[in-house]
This record gives C-alpha cells, sequence and structure tokens, in this order.
C-alpha cells in the first residue's frame, strides 16, 4: 500500500523520489529565509511548523499528529491513544544543557508523533534546541549512518551510546548553510533518501 499523497503517485519509488526532491528544496527555504529562527524551540508545535513546513506539498497530514498506531522493526511507537498527553509532558521537559536536550529529543522519537517523516523533522528540531540551549548545532556529515540508527534503536532503555556519538559531532557554526546542508543529506541518507543532494536544488 502507497501512502495517500497530495501527488496522486502510485509507486512507492516514484513517492520516495518526490518527496526527497520537494521536501529537501522546502528544507533549504526553512534555512535561506530565517523560517527556523521564527518558530517556537522544544515544544511540539515547534516540531509541528518544521513538519508542516517541509511535507505541505506532499501529504495532507503534514504538521498533524498522527490517529494511527506505527511501528519500525519491531518497535512500537506511542500508542496514538495517549500521544496528546505524551507530547504534552515532553513540552514540560527542561532544555537547557545538552544532556536534557538530548533526552527531550529521545522522548520524542519515542512518541514519534508523524504518520511519517519524523526523524528527518526531529533532527531539525534537535539542532534548534541545542542552538539555543548550547549555541552548537550536530554536524551530521560526520555522524556514522549504522552508529546513528543502532544508537537510536536502544536510547529509550540507554541514552547514553547516542550522547557521546552527538556529542563527538557537535560544532558553533550554526548559521552555516554549507553545514546545514550536508546535515540535511545526512539526515535523509538515514532514512534511505539518496537521489538528490541539497546541492542540486539550488
Amino acid at each position: 500500500m502507497v501512502l495517500g499523497n497530495k501527488l496522486g503517485i502510485n509507486s512507492d519509488v516514484e513517492l520516495a523520489r518526490e518527496e526527497e526532491r520537494l521536501t529537501k528544496a522546502r528544507a533549504l527555504e526553512l534555512f535561506e529565509r530565517g523560517l527556523l529562527d521564527e518558530l517556537e524551540v522544544g515544544t511540539f508545535g515547534g516540531l509541528a511548523e518544521i513538519h508542516g513546513y517541509l511535507f505541505q506539498d506532499v501529504y495532507d497530514f503534514a504538521g498533524h499528529v498522527r490517529r494511527e498506531n506505527i511501528s519500525k522493526s519491531g518497535f512500537r511507537f506511542a500508542p496514538s491513544l495517549y500521544l496528546e498527553e505524551a507530547l504534552a509532558a515532553i513540552d514540560r521537559m527542561p532544555q537547557s544543557t545538552f544532556g536534557e536536550v538530548i533526552e527531550k529529543y529521545v522522548e520524542m522519537n519515542v512518541a514519534h508523533p508523524f504518520r511519517e517523516g519524523n526523524g528527518r523533522s526531529m533532527r531539525i528540531w534537535l539542532d534548534q534546541m541545542l542552538k539555543h540551549a548550547c549555541g552548537v548545532v550536530v554536524d551530521w556529515s560526520l555522524v556514522n549512518k549504522e552508529d546513528y540508527l543502532l544508537a537510536m534503536e536502544r536510547s529509550p532503555v540507554k541514552d547514553v551510546e547516542i550522547k557521546a556519538l552527538l556529542k563527538e559531532a557537535l560544532t558553533d557554526r550554526v548559521n552555516d548553510r554549507q553545514v546545514y546542508m550536508k546535515g540535511i543529506d545526512a539526515s535523509y541518507r538515514y532514512e534511505g533518501y539518496s537521489t538528490y543532494s541539497m546541492e542540486e536544488l539550488l
């Protein structure tokens, strides 16, 4: 079953290609137009705005909390019935240190509030929190895909690994266009999207 989309596409391969192209173009707009600096930092509302902006051309559910129960690789994310409650609790979590920010990120990943596009939206959201709390962002191009995915898989039980992995990749080049663009490309590669590079969309 191909995910329902605004493009009328019935092929998974074609949908993935168009989704990558359209949402990467929107990710570039978020940076170029300074829209990220206008968002609420560290709240579900801010995350929903990022998701809504990225996926507005592809899905009707862009920016909206999912109503379905979803799982990935045998891991069941927060049941939709309790999602609103979970998101409210995450909003209340502190975000003033590196450790607190990563803990909040891990909890949001467990919640996985959207039908599709959670990881790509949340990594932008995470960088906004780190920028405000610590004056740094993650240079995602330095974070190995397999290491990251394994660390995130284990993070609900133990977050030491993901904290160490991301700490090694921090940079104070928080407004650097190249860091951002390479980071988006890396973020998409984690999810299996690598047809287009950000440079190609300029």
